[in-house]
């Protein structure tokens, strides 16, 4: 239990690192005044620190729980603590922890997410369907390093379901701007994004713009005229158009015109005479992460996108890898683009929707001002004629690069003169 307790320290320090950056490093118990006198660690040293952990502690930590007296599952394990490291170096050599670029860092973050991909694979873990991350038996996926499991429920589906069906709120939409960067699979558009197909207005009335997209997109997201949930007592064509059953003018629908599919099970049916529920586990840690973090590690250090420098993979292989997935199976990569960091970027953002990657990933990259500010919803109208055409809104956002970091609380400083606040806040 011990080393358990220590890898949960070492991962919760890791969350005050890409949050805060520099953060207090206390590894005793503190009087109040000892507590109120603490001083900022530097990310530097709390890196250290998360690494020198992980080390420390992976030999004695199971596999899995499978063969232990206590055969349960969600406890922190081997592969738990060295993903945790590899995910640890990967941010210490991202631009906003490493803004001279030292290529030593991004050697270290390499080998620690090559030794992720290797452990695992010999340990059993594999990629399997897009699909699979999420249902009511999803947390045995060979794929989760480590997940949070909960019982049956079905308050997500109650929050994401779309307004207009019965204990449907909205909640999580998909933006425009997300929907444009699914790249179509097959086709004379195999390979090009959604948004530079389709730059202007669209005829979206039978939904033919959407077809051949990467599978993951009919996966993640809701769109106008899908059959949607999958229970056959709430199932209908959703309409997301203005006037439409669940479209503006109704209170809290969609501003963007699309909504969650992802981690919602579809089979919870909240009407009030069966009100149903299933399990859910919500991914931490899952093997297609190490493939990805290992491509831009690799690109960093070779700068060529089919080079495999000193580890037996380049970029390109590894992210074939997520999208030659059985459910998937995306053109390969190839080459060496120049804008090859765009599409890996692209990459990220379509495999880890909604899985809190892409809110830490923007800030790491120092890319904010690139992608959190032009953002788009649609406005779906249905014709005199009965089209239905798709227009782009530009939602209110902003962006200063004091958000790359959190502001530490005035609460915390009140009480603590010593801590310093973050640049800018």
């Amino acid at each position: 239990f011990a080393y358990e307790v220590r890898a949960l320290r070492a991962y919760y320090y890791f969350d005050l690192l890409r949050a805060y950056g520099d953060a207090p490093l206390v590894l005793t118990t503190l009087t109040i005044e000892q507590a109120n006198n603490v001083e900022r660690t530097s990310a530097d040293d709390i890196i250290d620190f998360i690494v020198s952990e992980c080390d420390a502690i992976a030999e004695y930590l199971p596999i899995n729980y499978e063969n232990e007296m206590s055969q349960q599952l969600g406890r922190t394990s081997r592969p738990f603590v060295l993903a945790l490291k590899a995910r640890t170096l990967l941010y210490a050599a991202s631009p906003l922890l490493n803004p001279t670029n030292d290529i030593a860092k991004w050697e270290k973050a390499a080998k620690a997410n090559k030794t992720v991909i290797d452990k695992c694979t010999e340990w059993g873990f594999v990629i399997g369907k897009y699909a699979d991350l999420w249902g009511n038996n999803s947390f045995g996926n060979d794929e989760f390093i480590f997940a949070i499991a909960k019982t049956q429920d079905n308050s997500f589906e109650a929050q994401n379901y779309p307004i207009g069906l019965e204990g449907g709120n909205s909640g999580n939409c998909p933006t425009q701007t997300l929907v444009d960067q699914y790249e179509f699979q097959t086709g004379p558009n195999a390979g090009k994004t959604f948004g530079e197909v389709y730059p202007g207005d669209i005829d979206v009335t039978d939904g033919i713009p959407y077809l051949e997209l990467d599978p993951r997109f009919a996966m993640t997201v809701v769109k106008n005229g899908d059959l949607w949930p999958l229970n056959s007592n709430q199932q209908m064509s959703i309409e997301t158009y203005y006037g439409g059953f669940s479209g503006s003018p109704k209170y809290n629908a969609t501003r963007t015109g699309y909504y969650l599919k992802k981690y919602v099970d579809g089979n919870t049916d909240l009407t009030p005479n069966v009100n149903s529920s299933f399990r859910h586990a919500w991914i931490v840690m899952r093997l297609s992460e190490f493939y990805m973090n290992y491509a831009e590690c690799i690109y960093h250090i070779t700068g060529d996108a089919d080079a495999k420098g000193d580890y037996g993979m380049s970029a390109n292989e590894a992210i074939n890898v997520i999208r030659d997935r059985a459910d998937v199976k995306m053109p390969l990569f190839s080459g060496n683009p120049s804008d090859f960091l765009e599409r890996y970027e692209r990459e990220r953002l379509i495999e880890f929707a909604f899985e809190d990657h892409r809110f830490w990933d923007v800030r790491r990259w120092k890319k904010g001002s690139k992608y959190f500010t032009d953002v788009y919803g649609a406005d779906l109208v249905k014709q005199e004629d009965g089209r239905i055409i798709l227009t782009r809104n530009k939602l209110d956002r902003e962006w200063d690069e004091k958000y790359n970091q959190f502001p530490v609380p005035y609460s915390e400083i009140k009480k603590n003169n010593k801590l310093t606040q973050n640049q800018g806040w």
